[in-house]
């Protein structure tokens, strides 16, 4: 059994599902140095500064660990020289939920790559590169060498070959087996899920316009408004203004209650321009609802190709795809029968056994693609 320290410096939300469900399964021994989630830039920026005290803090207490894995909202080659002599040759690995290279631009703010170098500088100084999906290790290497072409001088560092061969796929583990096995509940209509980030990379307003649309035609349904929405007030107002009759909930859920509405719900819906997993996704079809995703992004690798045909639709066919579901549920149920059980392969349990592995071949010095 290892020691393992895990920087999350945004302790909450996927991050935090991320943390906790390796730490209750894992047959190794972690501790967590957390921040809490809030201030995302000013955690790339200094958040190395808190986090390398508190391990030193606990290294003096507790002993060197074997390895440390730090989240990707961090400057690990900060932290590195900031933590240099508690550290050690102690081995770090990256673990990769999103990056700042990929996120869309937010209209009216200019282009600022600061926060994309820092995930660079990060890779570079990690021994091991840790990803939540195929697709996003793919997207980010590739678009790297469109980040440091645009810089002024020749960067150095390894190149993106060798960064790929320090790199593993470690999808975050979901807590779906009791999802699965449990009952759905059955519902007059059909619900409609929407329980991701109403910020603008998740594009809440083409589903909420794809919705509207449907409403229109006089297709029935119910909606849940169950995604994080900090301060989105005039999305909410035209989503009220525009659906409010078919609104059943709006806001956070405590875990019993978010289970229940996964299991009544019927269809869960992005139109995301920014994912690189999808927890919330997974747990909506673990519960068994029809999942309406974009055929891009981490979305394919969720789903088995099989089954692409009925749960993704291609850029401009929300509307169609909504419509065509909503009319006949039990159909495109149908259609995807064997998917709420394969969501299986993303449990937590064979999570955290894959990220075990991981750590013992970064002990090991061993690191494979």
């Amino acid at each position: 059994m290892a020691t393992v320290v895990v920087i999350e410096p945004w302790y909450g939300g996927s991050h935090r599902v991320w943390a906790d469900g390796w730490r209750r399964h894992s047959r190794h021994e972690i501790e967590l140095l957390t921040l809490p989630d809030r201030n995302w830039r000013w955690r790339m920026r200094a958040g190395a500064v808190d986090l390398a005290e508190r391990f030193e803090a606990h290294v003096a207490q507790s002993g060197r660990p074997d390895a440390v894995v730090a989240s990707s909202l961090f400057d690990v080659a900060s932290f590195a020289g900031l933590a240099r002599g508690a550290l050690g040759s102690t081995p770090v690995a990256l673990y990769l939920h999103e990056n700042q290279v990929l996120y869309p631009d937010v209209p009216g703010r200019p282009r600022d790559d600061t926060a994309g170098l820092v995930n660079w500088k990060s890779m570079v100084a990690a021994d091991a590169l840790w990803w939540n999906s195929a697709f996003h290790r793919d997207a980010f290497l590739e678009a790297l060498t469109e980040l440091l072409g645009r810089q002024p001088e020749p960067a150095g560092g390894p190149p993106v070959a060798e960064l790929r061969g320090r790199s593993t796929v470690l999808w975050p583990g979901v807590e779906v087996m009791d999802l699965i096995e449990a009952p759905r509940t059955v519902t007059p209509r059909p619900v409609v899920l929407w329980n991701q980030r109403w910020d603008h990379d998740k594009n809440p307003r083409a589903v909420f316009s794809a919705l509207d649309a449907c409403s229109a035609e006089s297709v029935g349904f119910d909606l849940v408004l169950a995604g994080e929405n900090r301060g989105h007030s005039r999305e909410a107002e035209w989503v009220h203004d525009r659906l409010g009759d078919h609104i059943v909930h709006e806001g956070w859920l405590e875990p019993e209650e978010y289970r229940s509405w996964l299991l009544r719900s019927d269809v869960v819906v992005s139109a995301a321009d920014h994912e690189f997993f999808g927890i919330a996704i997974v747990e909506a079809m673990a519960a068994g609802a029809v999942p309406v995703l974009p055929r891009r992004l981490s979305f394919p690798e969720l789903v088995e190709p099989r089954w692409h045909e009925h749960a993704l639709y291609p850029d401009g066919l929300l509307r169609h795809r909504l419509s065509e579901v909503l009319g006949d549920v039990e159909s495109a149920r149908s259609a995807l029968d064997g998917l709420r059980e394969s969501m299986r392969k993303f449990d937590v349990s064979h999570a955290a056994a894959a990220h075990d592995r991981a750590v013992d071949t970064l002990l090991d010095g061993t690191l494979s693609a």
